[in-house]
């Protein structure tokens, strides 16, 4: 089969912790270690990934550093990460597949220079802060930052993927037998001139689990993928008795109360390329990938729920 999967902002850094290399290269050698097992198996695999606290933290420094006379804009800060965890996840899973091809690519995704969502910034990016630490920021920067949980975090517009640039070349990868690292935070988001084919970046942030069902599709691949730090999506999350899901429908998904910061985003995404393709959706714990594929844990996403299945929650 051909996979994508999508790691969530959880396989290099998880909430609460400083994001030091140390520890986003020790969250970086579990995920590889759950994405080689799908390729030993004989799959296809195409992996991307977050970004959040990455970029937001790259922000940070370029807005506070005195030697620059303008800060570094969002796309270029999304390419930067993109090469970093690239790199994180490229050595781990060639130590972890010896003989194995694996490439790194900085992509481009294409956005539309009109969404609306350039005037309605909604993406968080960035670590948590304090009321004092938010106002602080948005009064000296010029940041907007909406409530995340308990804190407050960085929102930045996150316009809707219309195509990967460089598709086609990951399907040339793919085809040579190369396990490909691409579409790192999103992609970086560009505006194409038809007429020139001139890319130019834009200030945003593309959400990474849009532009993962999108690539998913442009690569005809059979399953998508997505990895996160819950085994299942859960009816009733935030309730006194939350149920996991094992298997729904694209409409069954959409309609839950989902969080908007976080699994929200994965339900469109998984709904999105169970819709356009038939093909399979999941998304489980990181750290089982062949798990989800095989169904033994997280929640899989069809066109219909196969006869005999389990009802749409366990438990």
């Amino acid at each position: 089969m051909r996979i994508v999967v999508a790691l969530g902002g959880n396989a290099l850094l998880q909430r609460g912790e400083h994001p030091d290399a140390a520890v986003q290269l020790h969250h970086v050698r579990q995920s590889a270690r759950s994405i080689a097992e799908l390729v030993e198996a004989g799959h296809e695999v195409v992996v991307t990934h977050g970004n959040g606290p990455q970029i937001g933290l790259l922000a940070v420094e370029s807005e506070t550093d005195p030697t620059l006379t303008a800060p570094y804009p969002l796309d270029v800060l999304g390419a930067q990460t993109q090469g970093m965890i690239g790199t994180l996840l490229a050595r781990e899973l060639r130590g972890r597949l010896p003989g194995k091809a694996v490439a790194a690519l900085v992509t481009h995704t294409e956005v539309d220079p009109h969404d609306p969502a350039f005037t309605h910034p909604a993406k968080f990016i960035g670590q948590p802060l304090t009321d004092r630490q938010a106002e602080r920021l948005s009064r000296e920067l010029g940041w907007s930052t909406a409530p995340d949980g308990r804190a407050r975090r960085r929102v930045v517009p996150s316009p809707e993927p219309r195509a990967v640039i460089e598709a086609p070349l990951v399907r040339q990868l793919l085809g040579g037998g190369t396990l490909v690292v691409c579409a790192g935070g999103g992609g970086v988001p560009v505006v194409h001139d038809p007429d020139t084919g001139r890319l130019t970046g834009v200030e945003a942030v593309v959400d990474k689990d849009r532009t993962a069902a999108l690539l998913a599709e442009q690569l005809d691949a059979d399953a998508l993928l997505i990895l996160t730090d819950v085994t299942h999506v859960f009816a009733g999350f935030g309730t006194a008795h939350p149920r996991p899901l094992l298997t729904a429908t694209p409409a069954w998904l959409r309609g839950l109360d989902l969080p908007e910061g976080s699994m929200r985003p994965k339900a469109e995404a998984a709904a999105s390329f169970v819709e356009r393709t038939g093909g399979l959706a999941a998304i489980g714990p990181v750290d089982n990938a062949l798990g989800i594929l095989l169904g033994t844990t997280g929640t899989a996403v069809r066109t219909a729920v196969p006869a005999g299945a389990p009802s749409h929650h366990a438990g």
